[in-house]
């Protein structure tokens, strides 16, 4: 078949494609597309890069399925079987594993650029609220995976997790029962799961995903006021190639030290759970809710007469409820300057969690 040929029959491909899907529209909206220049440009590939590890967990996630068997009598034994005997097994497990932390990690880098760098004025404030309805989809990600091994550090920490919904006042012991699929951490809270992790939160995810790009292309990048205020032209870049081609260098990376994780630091196994052992001394969660659990961890049995735990997640609760509400809460200062409130706020909150979370892990385990 000459060049010519093969040309022709590509373009009628292309033709019979467009006339139904319409992809010469996404081809023009895609070039023409600009991204703004400025001293602040680097925090906008951190999105990307979160969807890049979210699609390598994707991958991985489906190439796991293939092997896992979602029972309390075989989890933790086709694991072991997936790790030792499927060929390249350990190394699908362990991307999968670190991608999620790298994912999450990305992501609070993205939720606290987009919060001090305010991009989440209107007309982003949609964006904004999609992409918290992600971050949450993300940490369910991360909680419901953690128990799929089946191995005894997931159990104790599932049940020390399970736990707090269980204060939380009026619901509490309902929502516990319906998360465990009864009272205590069994082969149904496995199979729920199972199924939370690989069917719901998945289907929920798409569908915040595709708003969320679809808002994200419509409204383009949010230019901070701090650039706005200085009066100076914003340049702008291509979307097509230019900044894509920077987010591919971006995402090889990642998958460069995706796989040098992978490979130095794979993901280990650990002993079968035992739900009638004792829990191991100085138990701990994931990191991205080590200061979640800390805070708990650290409050008083009573406060004001209430628990003191579910003080916490009253506390937590309504700092969720702000964070969520700050688009229509952030009001301009005096003047028309940014209120600073929020930059405070901000700050503050990152303080707040990275201390928490070097206490945790650096505190005495107590029994």
């Amino acid at each position: 078949m000459s060049a010519v040929s093969l040309r022709q029959r590509l373009a009628r491909v292309g033709s019979w494609l467009d006339s139904r899907v319409g992809l010469a529209g996404l081809w023009t909206a895609a070039r023409h597309k600009e991204i703004p220049v400025h001293r602040h440009t680097v925090w906008y590939y951190l999105g990307g890069m979160t969807l890049f590890l979210f699609l390598v967990q994707v991958g991985t996630g489906v190439l796991l399925l293939f092997y896992y068997r979602p029972s309390a009598d075989e989890a933790f034994e086709s694991v072991q079987f997936l790790m030792a005997e499927v060929q390249f097994g350990w190394l699908i497990r362990s991307i999968h594993a670190w991608a999620a932390n790298l994912m999450i990690f990305t992501l609070f880098l993205h939720f606290f650029s987009a919060l001090l760098l305010r991009a989440y004025r209107a007309p982003r404030d949609l964006t904004w609220l999609s992409g918290m309805g992600l971050f949450g989809l993300a940490l369910g990600f991360g909680f419901t995976g953690y128990l799929l091994p089946w191995n005894e550090l997931a159990y104790f920490a599932t049940k020390v997790g399970t736990q707090i919904v269980g204060v939380m006042p009026l619901v509490g012991r309902s929502l516990l029962r319906v998360l465990r699929g009864g009272d205590e951490v069994s082969g149904a809270t496995l199979t729920r799961f199972y199924a939370v992790h690989v069917a719901l939160l998945p289907a929920v995810a798409g569908a915040f995903l595709g708003l969320h790009l679809y808002l994200v292309q419509k409204h383009g990048m949010s230019v901070p006021p701090g650039v706005e205020r200085s009066g100076a032209p914003v340049r702008r870049m291509r979307f097509l190639p230019n900044f894509l081609l920077r987010d591919l260098v971006g995402w090889l990376a990642a998958l460069a030290a995706l796989a040098a994780l992978a490979a130095f630091a794979p993901a280990e196994l650990g002993g079968k759970a035992d739900p009638f052992a004792s829990a191991p001394a100085g138990i701990k969660p994931e990191w991205y809710f080590m200061f979640t659990f800390q805070t708990l961890k650290m409050l008083p049995p009573h406060i004001l007469g209430l628990e003191g735990e579910m003080v916490g997640i009253l506390g937590f609760g309504l700092a969720g409820l702000l964070v969520l509400l700050i688009p229509f809460l952030d009001r301009p200062a005096a003047r028309g300057e940014p209120n600073r409130l929020i930059t405070w706020f901000g700050i503050g909150l990152i303080l707040f969690i990275v201390a928490l979370t070097y206490i945790g892990y650096t505190a005495s385990p107590t029994k």
